[in-house]
Parts: C-alpha cells; structure tokens; sequence
C-alpha cells in the first residue's frame, strides 16, 4: 500500500487580481470559474483521487469564509482531516508551519502536500503522476516544489532557477520574485527557469527542521497557536492573540529562499493560476469557451468586431464595439476597464479603492437585490400608518402615565418597570409621527408623555432618572448620560412639533449634563452623574446618542453651540472611538478612553457601526466636514463584511474587534440602522447603494415584521433564522420609525425624481 500523504490545501486568500468579481468577503476560490463547482471543491475532489490511495485533507482558511468553505465542501470526504480556520492571515509561512505541527502531532512524520485552493489543473491524473514523481525525493530529506514550464514572459509569478536534472528531478538553485517584463523575457529564453505553482511535497520532520533552523519564532509561536486552538466538529479555531503573535511571511521568503537542498519536479499537468483576467482568456476548462473572434464572453454581452478580449457582465447588458484585447468586468456595482496585458494592474485599483475607503473591494452585493428603487415604499407606508402607530397609540399607552415597556405578541401590555429611554423614545416616535403627517393624536401622547416623566423622572438637580416603577416611583435615580440623550433626542422633536413644554425642559437638560455630566478635561461625558466610568468602563454608545441629540438640536433652533457640541464628540470620535487599522468602533474603554482590556474592549457592534455611519454622514452635511464621510464608509465596510450573517443576510448583535462573531443572534433595531447607513452613504462618491437599501428593507420585513402579528415585530431572530423574542420591546420603535421614515422619504424622491 502505497504511502499516506497528507493533504493541505490553502484556502485563505483574497484574489485581488480578479476584482471586482473577487473580494475579500467573496474570493476567487469560492466563485465556478470553470462551470463545474467552485475552485475550493475542485480542489477538494483532486485531493481524492490519488490513485493509490486516499489521506486526510485539511483546508487553511479564513474564519470570515466560515460559511462559504462548509457550503463548498459539504459532501465531499475529507478523510479524518477537517477545516483549520485562521482568526487573520499570517501568510503561507505560517500555513505551512501549521501543516507541520499538525502533522507531526496527529499522523507522525508523514509526507505533506500543500496545494492552493484556487489552480486549474488540467486532469487529476495528470496531478497525481507528478506528485509521484517526488515522493522518493520528499521521503529522502529534500523539500519538493512543482514547477511549470512557462510559455509567455509572465510577470505575475514567481520563478525558480533549475539546475542538474537526475531521473526527471532538478536540483533549485534559487528562487526568485515576480519578475518585470524584460527579466521574465530573459527567463524564459534561458530555458532553466520554471514557474512556482505554488505546490510543494516534503516530510514532517524535513519541514520542522527548516523552520527550527531557519525561522524559529514562526515555528515555536505557531505551536503555541495550536496549543490554545478549540478543536470540535466543526474544525479548529486558532486563537487571535497567539496566531497573530506569529510573524507575517511567505514561505518562499521564509524557508524556500534559505534551504539549500530543494528539488523540482515539472509538471506534467496544463496549470493556469486564474489569477487575472489574462488568465482566463487562456484558461481551459472555461464555462464558455472563446468564441470565433478569440473573445471569451460570460453573461448578457453583445460584442461587436471584438477580438481576444474577456467580457463579462454579472449585471446587466454589457455592449462592446471593436474592442481589441480587452479585458471589461461588470458588476452590480463595479466596472473594472482595462488592455489584457494591463489587467494585473487591478492590484493598483484595488489599493485605491482601500486608501480612499471605499467599499466595493470589502463586500460583495448581495444577491437578492431588489432592482427597483422605491419598491418597498407602499408596504413600510402601510405598516407605519395603518398597522403600527395605530397599535402603539392605543395598546402601548398606559392611562395611568406614560408607554408600557413592551407588548406581547397578543398585543397585550407587558407589565414591567419603566426606563426613561422608552418614555422618551415613544414621545419621539411620536413627534416623528406628527411631522409625517399622521392624522391620529400625536400632540396628545407627547403631552401625555411629557406629563408623566416632568411629574416622576426629574431629580432636583434637573436630570432625569433611570427607572420608575409601572405608577411612576423612582426605582433607580441614577442620571444615566445615556437617558439624558434620548430625552434630549425626544425634546427636540417635540419642539419641531408646537410642544411648548419642550424647550425650557431642554434647556434645564443641557445646563445639567454641562454640570454634572461633562469631563472637565475635554474628554466627552461620563457615565453618569456620579462619575461612574472614571474608574470603570466609559463608553462610546451614550456619546453617539448625546451626539444625535446635538444634531437634533441644531436642525430645530439652527443654533451653532449645538453643532459645536457635536464636532467636540466627532473629535473623540476620531481620536479614541475609531481604530482605523481594524475600522471598528469598540463598545468599552478605560478612563482615559483607551480600548478596555479583554473581552469587554474586544466587543463591537454592527448595529452600531451603522448608525454611527450613518450621523456621521448627517454631520457632514451640516459642516461640508467631508473627511468624515471616509470614516463612515469604513465603519459601514467593516460591519458589511465581517458583522452579517451570510443565511439571513441579518447584523449579528456584537462581533470581535476581527470580525469574529460573538452574539450571532440579530435583534431587529441593528437592521434599521443598516438601512439608515446605507441611505446615508448612497450618492456620497461611492457605489449606488440603492439596490442595497431595498435589498436591506425587504430583509427587516422578511425577519422581524411579516412574521410578527399586525404592528408588531419579531425582534430577536436566531442564527438559524428561528423567532426567539418573547415579547416585543417599545424602546425598538425609535429605531423602527426613523429608518423607515427616512426610507419613505428616500423612496418619495426616487418616485418623483
């Protein structure tokens, strides 16, 4: 019985070179470029058909590609071997170092093939007879690479330099970069450079060696990384700190370059990398093959006196008239344009789009766009006017005084303790309510709920207090920054509205949180009025609020102390609450407003991330602060690409600073922001998001509002997409009725526009 090899195939990257069909939440490895499944499966099934025998397969990938990898290889045998899913790229040094450890740990010192996720290779047969030809010189000591012959000056692989040939081996003599395009001409005229593929066959205990010799630190922290990994059926989940400790590397730098005894085996097999556009005008196994003109033409395209160009639409009608070696790729929202031989250069796209912020390298549209803008616009008018302001302005009103907290799905009253956040936020649903139109009697409740908490909830000192019981005792008088903000936001509406009451008690508000809730450094609000958070968690969430609220302000009395009070917070914003290496807003600080330590500093939320974006962008428009809009795309990006469940298309509740989910349930108030950031940011110089914005309505109906009884909503949904809210929350309705009141105003426009 022929020698078990143990496989590993390298699923991690991102493919920059095929954008804007590759993106990092949707590589290459997972699109069909070849109609027959996605690369990563091919990949799989190659693995399997060793002739002589199967061996345990094992793929390196990313945790944000979780969802995509199970999804590509469920059903195919991975022979006792299982995912290992990285917390962060480490490059292939590390990936390498990881087959190792594995190996040696598990198997022994067996032989090991590391192969990338993403090749055409033209037969598995062919595949698997040179990997047999290096076995005798993987067993014997010698680190083994598989080289192509290439057939063009390719400037966009590396290469290795051979020397003695014996029994069809060749000893390296080195390894080198990519290439520009007079050396990679000279390469290939030598006839002793081949191309790296990437692929290399070596023992355990040959590998190990090289690392302890060569790159110690990769080794013994990758180790150590293992060490802490949680193994269970799903795979193994290596740790962020201990993984991210490992040193950044190629193995091709890292090892190969060091090493003095490689060998290489050429390939017997066709190989394309698919690595650009270039590529796949040459590639294979194409879905479609060229056409008579040497045009490769995927999608609705219609391609006149065009000749050996790649057309592909994954949108609309695209049209080409006498395009000669061209490579054009559409998307929903992107188009990239560019010569053939050029089209590698999509790297330097690429890195623009990133430096700039913008969002279409991060995420990929989602799939079940809506095409027409507007479309939702009768339904959410519907919902709003008949079905829950007429629910919420009866059932939800306690006679005695004030909003009950919740109803049960039975439309019913749930009778618990009230926070001043609810109150608050009814009389601005409310008041909102008023300025849209609705005929029912919005003054009326405002009056209502002004009455039962200027009568309960103020303290002496003229802040407002935390809890009162069902008829109106105080159960907590802590004055909460965070309340002061929502009575504030209340206030506001109230006023726009005729409230007479409104003003002075805003007035009263403002002097307090300036005395009693302000950090005399300069550094934003604390917690409360006691100083809570100095010493203990300070955090971003009540400043966001206090920030809509200055907003709120400065649009009703038009008066600059208030947008003053708003670029104060938008300074602390930039200098404490945003990380740009990772483009998340942390929930929890220190008292000198560093991110706190493990776990609560590691906490964001995408919800959050969303209506921070989504003010920023309101805030921009107020000041012409366009440096902020940047932020705001990138707060939008990150929640996009690493904060959304890829089954219901929903905003988890919170995720790690890396994007790893933490709370994979989704409330229903995150997806109301998600729609609000991306109304905002729609039209702001970077992709028509109008799609998005429908897209992201009929997911908020889907969900959390068709389900629910009239007026009412589901607001927690499982991973799964199970309903497992118990009641529904009247603080929510603040969220309900702003998104979709911006949606309808949006969707007015886009009608009579």
């Amino acid at each position: 019985m022929a020698e078990k090899i143990i496989s590993f195939i390298m699923s991690g990257g991102v493919g920059t070179r095929l954008w804007p069909l590759s993106r990092e939440d949707f590589p290459k490895q997972f699109h069909d470029l070849s109609g027959k499944g996605s690369m990563v499966s091919g990949t799989v099934k190659r693995m399997n058909a060793r002739p002589s025998g199967h061996g345990p397969i094992f793929l390196i990938a990313s945790e944000a590609h979780e969802y995509r990898l199970r999804h590509d290889i469920a059903g195919l045998p991975l022979n006792g071997g299982r995912p290992i899913f990285e917390p962060l790229g480490r490059n292939t040094a590390a990936a390498v170092a990881l087959a190792t450890a594995i190996t040696l740990a598990e198997y022994g010192d067996r032989l090991i093939l590391v192969a990338p996720s993403d090749h055409e290779i033209s037969t598995d047969d062919d595949f698997w007879k040179t990997i047999h030809e290096g076995e005798e010189a993987a067993r014997s000591g010698r680190i083994v690479v598989f080289g192509i012959h290439p057939d063009k000056p390719e400037t966009g692989y590396g290469y290795v330099e051979t020397g003695q040939e014996k029994n069809g081996v060749y000893d390296v003599i080195r390894f080198v970069e990519k290439p520009d395009v007079e050396t990679a001409k000279k390469y290939l005229q030598s006839g002793n450079f081949l191309w790296n593929s990437g692929i290399f066959l070596f023992s355990a205990a040959t590998m190990k060696k090289a690392f302890l010799e060569f790159q110690p630190e990769i080794w013994n922290k990758t180790v150590e990384a293992l060490k802490s990994a949680h193994t269970d059926i799903s795979g193994t989940w290596l740790n962020y700190e201990h993984y991210a400790a490992i040193p950044s590397d190629s193995v091709d730098y890292a090892i190969m370059e060091h090493v003095k005894d490689i060998a290489l085996v050429p390939a017997r097999f066709h190989w394309n990398d698919l690595g650009s556009w270039q590529s796949l005008l040459n590639q294979q196994s194409s879905p479609t093959p060229p056409d008579e003109n040497g045009n490769v033409i995927i999608g609705d395209v219609v391609a006149i006196n065009c000749h050996g160009s790649y057309l592909r639409s994954e949108a609309g009608l695209l049209s080409a008239v006498g395009l000669h070696n061209m490579a054009v790729v559409a998307t929903t929202d992107a188009t990239f344009v560019a010569p053939v031989k050029e089209s590698q250069n999509v790297r330097d796209v690429v890195a623009t789009l990133e430096k700039a912020g913008r969002l279409e390298t991060k995420f990929t549209p989602a799939a079940d766009k809506i095409p027409q803008s507007g479309a939702y616009l009768t339904r959410v008018e519907h919902w709003l006017f008949d079905e829950a302001l007429p629910l919420w302005s009866t059932r939800g009103v306690d006679e005695k005084g004030g909003f009950y907290e919740a109803l049960g799905f039975d439309s019913m009253p749930v009778l618990r303790a009230k926070r001043m956040r609810t109150m608050a936020r009814q009389i601005y649903a409310f008041a909102m309510a008023g300025e849209m139109g609705w005929d029912g009697p919005y003054k009326e409740l405002i009056d209502h709920g002004l009455e039962f908490i200027g009568k309960n909830g103020r303290t002496d000192r003229g802040g407002w207090v935390l809890q009162l019981s069902q008829d109106g005792k105080v159960l907590d008088a802590t004055e909460d920054s965070y309340d002061q903000a929502c009575v504030l936001l209340a206030l506001a509406h109230a006023h726009r509205v005729g409230n007479k009451k409104a003003l002075p008690l805003a007035m009263e508000t403002f002097s307090f949180i300036d005395l009693h809730l302000a950090d005399k450094n300069g550094k934003g609000f604390f917690e409360n009025a006691k100083g809570d958070g100095e010493k203990t968690f300070r955090r971003s969430n009540p400043h966001m609020h206090l920030f809509e609220s200055f907003m709120a302000w400065y649009d009703v009395t038009g008066d600059r102390d208030y947008l003053e009070r708003a670029e104060r917070i938008v300074d602390l914003f930039k200098e404490h609450f945003f990380d740009e290496d990772s483009w998340t807003l942390a929930e929890y600080y220190d008292g000198n407003w560093q991110r706190a330590a493990s776990p609560e500093g590691d906490i964001c939320e995408p919800g959050h991330h969303f209506e921070w974006s989504s003010l920023l962008v309101d805030f921009s428009k107020k000041t012409n602060d366009r440096s902020v809009i940047k932020l705001a795309k990138k707060l939008y990006a990150s929640a996009v690409a690493n904060g959304l469940n890829r089954k219901t298309g929903l905003a988890y509740n919170t995720i790690s600073r890396h994007g790893m989910p933490i709370d994979t349930n989704s409330r229903s108030w995150p997806q109301t922001e998600a729609i609000k950031a991306a109304l905002a940011l729609d039209g702001n110089d970077g992709p028509d998001l109008k799609p998005e914005i429908e897209a992201r309505v009929g997911r908020l109906f889907r969900w959390h509002i068709d389900a629910a009884p009239k007026g009412l909503w589901i607001d927690l949904i499982s991973e799964n997409g199970r309903a497992i809210a118990e009641d529904v929350p009247a603080s929510i309705f603040y969220h309900m009725i702003t998104a979709l009141t911006q949606y309808r105003k949006f969707a007015q426009h886009w009608k009579l526009g």
